[in-house]
C-alpha cells in the first residue's frame, strides 16, 4: 500500500495541534496546549481568530457556518459536545454530552453529528437530542474523521506509539459498511479535514499541519 502524497507541510500557529475542520473558507485548529481554536486561511497562512474553548478541544466539524467540538472539560476530562459560532465564541446554553463520556473526533453530514470513539474503535451517529442512532464499529483505533461526498474517511492505527497510520475509507450506505484501508500515513496524525482538494492533518508532535492526497 502505497503512502500519501503531501502537499505541504506547515507550522501549526500554536503547539499541539489537535483537531481540525473546514468550513468553506477557513480551516479551524484546536490546540490541546493552548486550548484555543484558531481560525486559518490557508493561502496566506494568517490566523484572523484565536479564541478560548471550555476545554479541550480534542475534535470539531463544520456544521452550516458554525462548529461544534468535542471539548474535555474539568479535572476528569468529560467530554461535551459544544456550539462555537465565528465572530461571536462558544454558546454556553448550548451542550451535548458525548456518550459513554468519551469522543475524540467529531464529522456531519445528513444534518447528523458521528462521534468517533478512538478506543472502542467505534462511530456512532446521534440524533438531534443526542441518542445514539446507529454504531459503526471499526478494527482499529480512530484519530481523524472527515466525510467527503457520502463517504467516511478516517485516520485510524493499532498502536498509537508507532508511525503506522492509515487512511482509511468506509462507505456507511450498506446495512454492513464496507470499510477498506486506502493509504498509510507514516507519523502519528490526529484529525482530518477536506477543504474540497485535499485532506489536512495534525502532525501533534512536530507542532505541523499537513496537506495531502
Amino acid at each position: 500500500m502505497k503512502p500519501i502524497t503531501e502537499l505541504q507541510r506547515l507550522a501549526a500557529p500554536a503547539p499541539e495541534p489537535q483537531s481540525l475542520a473546514w468550513d468553506g473558507a477557513t480551516l479551524w485548529m484546536g490546540s490541546r496546549a493552548t486550548k484555543n481554536i484558531y481560525a486559518i486561511q490557508p493561502a496566506t497562512w494568517t490566523v484572523t481568530s484565536a479564541t478560548a474553548a471550555p476545554g479541550t478541544p480534542w475534535g470539531m466539524t463544520a456544521v452550516g457556518n458554525e462548529l461544534r467540538v468535542i471539548c474535555g472539560e474539568t479535572a476528569e476530562d468529560h467530554r461535551l459536545i459544544r456550539r462555537f459560532v465565528p465572530g461571536v465564541g462558544f454558546d454556553a446554553t448550548w451542550a451535548q454530552n458525548c456518550p459513554d463520556d468519551t469522543g475524540s473526533q467529531l464529522g456531519f453530514a445528513h444534518e447528523k453529528l458521528h462521534v468517533s470513539q478512538w478506543y472502542p474503535k467505534k462511530i456512532l451517529t446521534l440524533a438531534g437530542d443526542g441518542q445514539i442512532e446507529r454504531v459503526i464499529q471499526l478494527p482499529r483505533g480512530i484519530c481523524g474523521q472527515v466525510w467527503v461526498d457520502g463517504l467516511i474517511y478516517l485516520v485510524t492505527t493499532d498502536a498509537e506509539e508507532t508511525n503506522e497510520y492509515w487512511l482509511t475509507r468506509v462507505d456507511p450506505r450498506p446495512a454492513t459498511p464496507v470499510i477498506k484501508d486506502v493509504a498509510l500515513i507514516p507519523f502519528q496524525a490526529r484529525a482530518l479535514a477536506w477543504d474540497g482538494a485535499k485532506f489536512w492533518t495534525n502532525h501533534r508532535a512536530q507542532n505541523q499541519i499537513v496537506a495531502f492526497l
